[in-house]
């Protein structure tokens, strides 16, 4: 599989008014003619809504290629939360494991 770099997947959804979500990303990457690697990330991207163009270029998980040092998109059973919990739920919405201190004090 051709990994795709974040500068190509942001291009493919440049005309997308935010916010959006994930279906329609993938719906906009389709209509303006990306690639079906493109296509692929933004499918890989955790389900939910996103404000703007940033907060979708960091949900694409990316890592230094061998490609003279460019950014290129991690396969998306990769890119999964590290701490457990489902990939769209936000981090103070999973449940951590209670502290000692929180115990005593019935917190």
């Amino acid at each position: 599989m051709a990994h795709t770099g974040v500068p190509a997947v942001l291009a493919a959804i440049e005309g997308v008014d935010f916010p959006a979500g994930r279906e329609r990303l993938v719906t906009a990457a389709r209509a303006s003619g990306a690639p079906e690697e493109v296509v692929e990330t933004l499918r890989g991207i955790p389900p939910g809504r996103y404000a703007d163009r940033e907060e979708v270029a960091g949900s694409v998980r990316a890592e230094r290629g061998p490609d003279l040092g460019r950014h290129v998109v991690r396969r998306p059973e990769r890119a999964r939360p590290r701490h457990g919990g489902r990939p769209d739920l936000a981090q103070h919405l999973r449940e951590e494991p209670r502290t000692p201190i929180q115990d005593e004090f019935g917190r």
